[in-house]
């Protein structure tokens, strides 16, 4: 008869309460960092807060837009040129020295009538001496003075009229009183073209090279031709070439004939 071998049976053993007092695996507590963060976030903002973030945004945004619009105001001139600046300096000190002047060339008239014993003849003499400056201006009558010549040749024909216009302005604003290019009085209402690859002056052709007579003060015309950026060196750039030179009397005889106005009259009776 045959025996199987089986294990024996383990017993059975009653599961026993936990004592009191025995040892439990505890919860972990939370940091100090987490308690602050989970107070943070997230965030509790009442309506009056949201209020005052409103109105100082709108305040900040105010301000940001005054102090690009002040900072804006002077960007013309931020970006100019160390030379530019110097010829906008130089132009508004001769401005202001020939305003000077004439000021004090109006004084000088209005004592010598306030003290001279026939202001009838003194007021005869001044209103001469005004019609023959007024001459000068219009070009109908011929002048002379101190002043430059200015000589521009042009042997690659790069000069063009807007150029010597420029360079007439630059005359101007330097003080010039009378101009005449190549035999063509130039005044207030000349205007340059361009002439069948030529320039010209009022409709009138002229050929290089560019002859300017020029009546003013030598120490404040030829100066400014010479500025750095200037007329001599934005000539020089079309490979003109430049010659400028000072003189005691200059003589400016081209006239132009007076035009008589076609509606306006004088208002004097």
């Amino acid at each position: 008869m045959t025996t199987e071998n089986t294990p024996p049976e383990e017993p059975n053993v009653p599961e026993q309460p936990l004592k009191e007092g025995a040892a439990q695996v505890a919860e972990p507590e939370e940091t100090g960092r987490q308690r602050l963060a989970a107070g943070l976030w997230p965030p509790r903002v009442s309506r009056a807060q949201l209020i005052v973030a409103l109105l100082l945004f709108v305040l900040g945004l105010g301000l940001a837009i005054q102090v690009r619009s002040n900072s804006d105001s002077g960007a013309p001139l931020r970006g100019a040129r160390q030379e530019d600046l110097v010829r906008i300096l130089d132009e508004l000190d001769g401005r202001t020295k020939r305003l000077e002047d004439e000021k004090q060339r109006l004084e000088d008239q209005r004592k010598e009538l306030e003290n001279s014993s026939d202001q009838a003849e003194e007021a005869r003499k001044q209103t001469v001496e005004k019609e023959r400056q007024l001459g000068i201006l219009a070009g109908t009558v011929a002048a002379q003075g101190p002043g430059i010549t200015l000589r521009i040749t042009d042997p690659t024909g790069q000069v063009q009229p807007d150029q010597l216009l420029d360079t007439l302005q630059e005359l101007r604003a330097a003080g010039a009183e009378a101009i005449q290019i190549n035999g063509v009085r130039v005044v207030a209402g000349s205007f340059f073209s361009d002439e069948g690859g030529g320039v010209g002056i009022d409709g009138k052709k002229i050929t290089q090279p560019y002859e300017f007579r020029v009546i003013g003060k030598p120490q404040d015309l030829e100066p400014a031709l010479n500025i750095p950026g200037g007329v001599v060196q934005t000539l020089e750039k079309e490979q003109a070439t430049v010659a400028v030179t000072r003189s005691a009397k200059i003589v400016v005889d081209a006239l132009r004939a007076a035009k008589q106005p076609d509606y306006a009259r004088s208002s004097s009776p």
